[in-house]
């Protein structure tokens, strides 16, 4: 039996947050709410988040699109629960870096499933897909930051 490739394992991860999404909903109550989408492949969607004194107590997300899309929300609504909003603003970035292929400090940073998305890539038409998400996000942060 062969090894599995690194690809394969990538690939298993993001298709395992498609097809069973965490945090998929709706957050009922005073949430900050960030609706965006892509047009050039119809990819839509809607990202909540609760912040409660400068912390995203809750994240969670509704839409529709592809695999890459939805996984990546999944992923994303994961990583920053818990986290400030000036360090889910930095995830973003860290995000944003390895979109455009730059190499990221895991050790300082780590990115646990979200790394599954570095393959993307290598596909510049589903750089867009991946990143939806994170926009999402990044909008909602600042506009949160804004109105304290």
């Amino acid at each position: 039996m062969s090894a599995m490739s690194l690809d394969d394992l990538y690939r298993r991860v993001i298709m395992d947050h498609y097809q069973k999404p965490r945090n998929k909903g709706k957050i009922e109550d005073g949430s900050v709410t960030v609706d965006l989408n892509n047009p050039t492949c119809g990819d839509k969607i809607s990202v909540q988040m609760r912040i409660e004194d400068g912390k995203i107590e809750e994240a969670k997300f509704l839409g529709e699109g592809c695999s890459i899309s939805l996984a990546s929300a999944s992923m994303m609504t994961e990583a920053v629960k818990g986290l400030s909003v000036d360090e889910a603003l930095l995830l973003v970035e860290r995000f944003s870096q390895m979109m455009q292929g730059e190499d990221i400090d895991t050790e300082e940073f780590p990115l646990e499933d979200i790394e599954a998305l570095q393959g993307v890539t290598k596909f510049p038409a589903r750089i867009k897909c991946a990143t939806l998400a994170w926009k999402a996000l990044e909008k909602g942060a600042k506009e949160s930051t804004n109105n304290r």
